[in-house]
Protein backbone atom coordinates (compact mmCIF):
# COMPACT_ATOMS: atom_id res chain seq x y z
CA UNK A 1 0.00 0.00 0.00
CA UNK A 2 1.41 3.38 -0.96
CA UNK A 3 1.50 5.88 1.88
CA UNK A 4 0.33 9.40 1.19
CA UNK A 5 2.93 11.92 2.37
CA UNK A 6 1.80 14.62 4.76
CA UNK A 7 1.73 18.17 3.50
CA UNK A 8 3.13 21.09 5.49
CA UNK A 9 -0.23 21.88 7.11
CA UNK A 10 -0.69 18.27 8.24
CA UNK A 11 2.85 18.13 9.60
CA UNK A 12 2.26 21.33 11.54
CA UNK A 13 -0.96 19.93 13.02
CA UNK A 14 0.76 16.68 14.01
CA UNK A 15 3.53 18.67 15.72
CA UNK A 16 0.99 20.83 17.54
CA UNK A 17 -0.94 17.80 18.81
CA UNK A 18 2.29 16.21 20.01
CA UNK A 19 3.29 19.41 21.82
CA UNK A 20 -0.14 19.64 23.49
CA UNK A 21 0.03 15.99 24.56
CA UNK A 22 3.53 16.16 25.97
CA UNK A 23 2.97 19.43 27.85
CA UNK A 24 -0.16 18.02 29.51
CA UNK A 25 1.59 14.76 30.38
CA UNK A 26 4.56 16.66 31.86
CA UNK A 27 2.15 18.41 34.21
CA UNK A 28 0.88 15.05 35.48
CA UNK A 29 4.43 13.73 35.80
CA UNK A 30 5.33 16.69 38.05
CA UNK A 31 2.19 16.49 40.19
CA UNK A 32 1.52 12.72 40.29
CA UNK A 33 1.63 12.31 44.07
CA UNK A 34 -0.47 15.42 44.69
CA UNK A 35 -3.00 14.26 42.10
CA UNK A 36 -3.28 10.84 43.72
CA UNK A 37 -3.81 12.31 47.19
CA UNK A 38 -6.35 14.81 45.89
CA UNK A 39 -8.48 12.36 43.92
CA UNK A 40 -8.25 9.11 45.88
CA UNK A 41 -11.51 9.67 47.78
CA UNK A 42 -13.57 10.90 44.82
CA UNK A 43 -16.79 8.90 44.56
CA UNK A 44 -17.29 7.75 40.96
CA UNK A 45 -19.26 4.63 41.85
CA UNK A 46 -22.15 5.97 39.71
CA UNK A 47 -19.89 5.91 36.65
CA UNK A 48 -18.49 2.44 37.29
CA UNK A 49 -22.01 1.10 37.86
CA UNK A 50 -23.21 2.75 34.64
CA UNK A 51 -20.53 1.01 32.56
CA UNK A 52 -21.01 -2.38 34.16
CA UNK A 53 -24.78 -2.10 33.90
CA UNK A 54 -24.60 -1.46 30.16
CA UNK A 55 -22.49 -4.53 29.38
CA UNK A 56 -24.09 -7.60 27.87
CA UNK A 57 -23.18 -11.16 28.68
CA UNK A 58 -21.96 -12.70 31.90
CA UNK A 59 -19.29 -11.21 34.12
CA UNK A 60 -16.38 -11.08 34.67
CA UNK A 61 -15.63 -8.59 31.90
CA UNK A 62 -12.43 -7.61 30.16
CA UNK A 63 -12.12 -3.86 30.78
CA UNK A 64 -9.75 -1.06 29.81
CA UNK A 65 -9.34 1.95 32.09
CA UNK A 66 -8.31 4.67 29.62
CA UNK A 67 -6.28 7.33 31.41
CA UNK A 68 -6.17 5.26 34.57
CA UNK A 69 -3.95 7.74 36.40
CA UNK A 70 -2.55 6.32 39.66
CA UNK A 71 -5.00 3.40 39.55
CA UNK A 72 -7.91 4.30 41.85
CA UNK A 73 -10.70 3.02 39.59
CA UNK A 74 -8.53 0.28 38.12
CA UNK A 75 -8.21 -1.21 41.59
CA UNK A 76 -11.98 -1.00 42.09
CA UNK A 77 -12.66 -2.79 38.80
CA UNK A 78 -10.23 -5.56 39.76
CA UNK A 79 -11.75 -5.90 43.23
CA UNK A 80 -15.17 -6.30 41.59
CA UNK A 81 -13.78 -9.39 39.87
CA UNK A 82 -13.10 -8.09 36.37
CA UNK A 83 -10.00 -8.47 34.19
CA UNK A 84 -8.94 -4.82 34.19
CA UNK A 85 -6.08 -3.26 32.25
CA UNK A 86 -4.97 0.34 32.56
CA UNK A 87 -3.42 2.68 30.01
CA UNK A 88 -1.90 6.09 30.65
CA UNK A 89 0.61 8.37 28.98
CA UNK A 90 2.36 9.37 32.20
CA UNK A 91 5.23 7.07 33.15
CA UNK A 92 4.82 7.98 36.82
CA UNK A 93 1.09 7.22 36.76
CA UNK A 94 1.77 3.87 35.09
CA UNK A 95 4.25 2.96 37.82
CA UNK A 96 1.86 4.06 40.57
CA UNK A 97 -1.15 2.31 39.02
CA UNK A 98 0.68 -1.00 38.71
CA UNK A 99 1.70 -0.85 42.36
CA UNK A 100 -1.67 0.32 43.69
CA UNK A 101 -4.04 -1.81 41.61
CA UNK A 102 -2.03 -4.96 40.93
CA UNK A 103 -3.22 -4.76 37.32
CA UNK A 104 -1.40 -4.72 34.02
CA UNK A 105 -0.88 -1.09 32.94
CA UNK A 106 0.40 0.07 29.55
CA UNK A 107 2.15 3.37 28.89
CA UNK A 108 0.63 4.86 25.73
CA UNK A 109 -0.25 8.39 24.64
CA UNK A 110 -3.91 8.75 23.73
CA UNK A 111 -3.03 10.09 20.29
CA UNK A 112 -0.82 7.04 19.59
CA UNK A 113 -2.93 4.26 21.06
CA UNK A 114 -1.95 0.74 20.02
CA UNK A 115 -4.68 -1.52 21.41
CA UNK A 116 -5.52 -5.14 20.57
CA UNK A 117 -8.52 -5.36 18.22
CA UNK A 118 -11.88 -6.76 19.36
CA UNK A 119 -10.43 -7.33 22.82
CA UNK A 120 -12.40 -5.44 25.46
CA UNK A 121 -15.98 -5.77 26.67
CA UNK A 122 -15.88 -2.23 28.01
CA UNK A 123 -13.70 0.88 28.00
CA UNK A 124 -13.87 3.23 30.97
CA UNK A 125 -12.71 6.78 30.17
CA UNK A 126 -13.29 8.80 33.32
CA UNK A 127 -12.00 12.40 33.08
CA UNK A 128 -9.51 11.50 30.36
CA UNK A 129 -10.77 11.97 26.79
CA UNK A 130 -11.30 15.71 27.28
CA UNK A 131 -7.52 16.12 27.14
CA UNK A 132 -7.51 15.01 23.48
CA UNK A 133 -7.40 17.97 21.06
CA UNK A 134 -10.41 18.02 18.73
CA UNK A 135 -8.15 17.55 15.71
CA UNK A 136 -6.99 14.19 17.10
CA UNK A 137 -10.30 13.03 18.60
CA UNK A 138 -11.79 11.26 15.53
CA UNK A 139 -8.76 9.00 15.18
CA UNK A 140 -8.63 8.26 18.92
CA UNK A 141 -12.31 7.27 18.94
CA UNK A 142 -11.83 4.99 15.94
CA UNK A 143 -9.00 3.21 17.78
CA UNK A 144 -11.22 2.73 20.84
CA UNK A 145 -14.06 1.46 18.64
CA UNK A 146 -11.70 -1.08 17.04
CA UNK A 147 -10.48 -2.30 20.45
CA UNK A 148 -13.99 -3.16 21.64
CA UNK A 149 -15.71 -6.45 20.99
CA UNK A 150 -18.91 -6.27 18.95
CA UNK A 151 -21.57 -4.92 21.28
CA UNK A 152 -18.94 -3.57 23.66
CA UNK A 153 -19.44 -0.32 25.55
CA UNK A 154 -17.45 2.89 25.90
CA UNK A 155 -18.10 5.02 28.98
CA UNK A 156 -16.85 8.60 29.07
CA UNK A 157 -17.09 11.38 31.61
CA UNK A 158 -15.80 14.82 30.64
CA UNK A 159 -16.17 18.38 31.90
CA UNK A 160 -19.03 19.81 29.88
CA UNK A 161 -18.85 23.15 28.09
CA UNK A 162 -19.73 25.13 25.00
CA UNK A 163 -17.33 23.38 22.59
CA UNK A 164 -14.31 25.53 23.30
CA UNK A 165 -10.86 24.06 23.79
CA UNK A 166 -7.53 25.36 24.95
CA UNK A 167 -5.14 25.62 27.86
CA UNK A 168 -6.31 25.58 31.46
CA UNK A 169 -3.02 26.37 33.13
CA UNK A 170 -0.54 23.64 32.14
CA UNK A 171 -3.24 21.23 30.91
CA UNK A 172 -5.09 21.24 27.60
CA UNK A 173 -8.81 20.52 27.52
CA UNK A 174 -11.74 20.27 25.12
CA UNK A 175 -15.12 21.07 26.66
CA UNK A 176 -18.09 19.79 24.67
CA UNK A 177 -21.84 19.93 25.04
CA UNK A 178 -23.72 16.66 24.58
CA UNK A 179 -24.82 17.33 21.01
CA UNK A 180 -21.27 17.90 19.79
CA UNK A 181 -19.91 14.93 21.73
CA UNK A 182 -22.63 12.76 20.21
CA UNK A 183 -21.61 13.81 16.69
CA UNK A 184 -18.01 12.75 17.33
CA UNK A 185 -19.03 9.38 18.77
CA UNK A 186 -21.57 8.50 16.11
CA UNK A 187 -19.08 9.46 13.39
CA UNK A 188 -16.73 6.86 14.91
CA UNK A 189 -19.42 4.18 14.65
CA UNK A 190 -20.88 4.23 18.16
CA UNK A 191 -24.57 4.21 19.06
CA UNK A 192 -25.82 6.23 22.03
CA UNK A 193 -27.04 4.31 25.07
CA UNK A 194 -27.65 7.27 27.38
CA UNK A 195 -26.09 10.15 29.24
CA UNK A 196 -26.34 12.02 32.54
CA UNK A 197 -24.77 14.93 34.42
CA UNK A 198 -22.76 14.81 37.64
CA UNK A 199 -22.72 15.12 40.59
CA UNK A 200 -26.22 13.65 40.91
CA UNK A 201 -29.04 15.46 42.65
CA UNK A 202 -27.85 19.02 42.00
CA UNK A 203 -29.13 21.80 39.71
CA UNK A 204 -27.65 21.60 36.22
CA UNK A 205 -25.45 24.67 36.74
CA UNK A 206 -23.80 22.76 39.61
CA UNK A 207 -23.20 19.63 37.50
CA UNK A 208 -19.95 20.24 35.61
CA UNK A 209 -19.52 16.65 34.38
CA UNK A 210 -21.16 15.05 31.35
CA UNK A 211 -21.17 11.24 31.47
CA UNK A 212 -22.25 9.15 28.49
CA UNK A 213 -22.43 5.54 27.33
CA UNK A 214 -21.90 4.26 23.79
CA UNK A 215 -22.25 0.84 22.19
CA UNK A 216 -20.21 -0.59 19.32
Amino acid sequence: MELTPHNDAQNAQIAQIEQITQTTLQHYERTAEQFFAGTLDHDVSQNIAALLGALDGAAPYRLLDLGCGPGRDLKTLRELGHAATGVDGSARFVEMARAYSGCDVWQQDFVQLDLPPLHFDGIYANASLFHVPSAALPDVLLRLHAALKEGGVLFSSNPRGDNREGWNGPRYGSYYDYETWERYLTAAGFSAIGHYYRPPGLPREQQPWLASLWRK
